[in-house]
């Protein structure tokens, strides 16, 4: 099974797809983060004179579609997430189960000001990530999903009853 988790930044990929590998954890389980397929620095579109990880092409779709079919040869559950995850049509087609994730703007906001992982972001850049979420992370209406509010704790019941354990 290959499972997409989508959603901003700050609103739980990571957490759910922890969540999902303890779920079947009699199994060969793969976690896959968009984040680690950035393209080199001098790659990336800038905004306001700076990197900007946030727009589409800061990601090597393709290599990361390559990743995620070769992790299903060797593991039984392959699960890739990131903000832009469903962005490219070829990758969120492979997903035998999508999982989508939101929290408000003002959720997002406050978890993100606690985010220091890659220093202090400027106010205008955290609004910037917003806005790319709101353009370039949200999951096409053609595919099916699981909706998760991303404010709550996420429950395992849901995610069982979604992935048909």
């Amino acid at each position: 099974m290959i499972i997409g988790i989508g959603g901003v930044s700050t609103a739980g990929k990571t957490t759910t797809a922890n969540k999902i590998r303890k779920l079947f954890s009699g199994l060969q389980v793969s976690i896959i983060c968009q984040d680690d397929f950035v393209k080199p620095v001098e790659d990336i579109p800038l905004v306001k004179d700076r990197v900007d990880w946030e727009h589409p092409d800061s990601v090597n779709h393709e290599r990361l579609l390559n990743i995620i079919i070769a992790e299903t040869k060797t593991n039984d559950i392959v699960i890739a997430e990131g903000l832009m995850i469903f962005y490219d049509k070829a990758i969120a087609d492979l997903f035998d189960r999508r999982i989508f994730i939101s929290i408000d703007y003002q959720t997002f906001k406050q978890r993100k000001s606690l985010d220091n992982r890659w220093g202090n972001e400027p106010e205008w850049y955290i609004d910037h990530i917003w806005n790319s979420y709101q353009k370039y992370g949200q999951l096409p209406q053609s595919y099916d999903c699981l909706l998760i509010d991303g404010s709550t704790n996420i429950e395992e019941s849901e995610l069982t009853k979604y992935l048909k354990m």
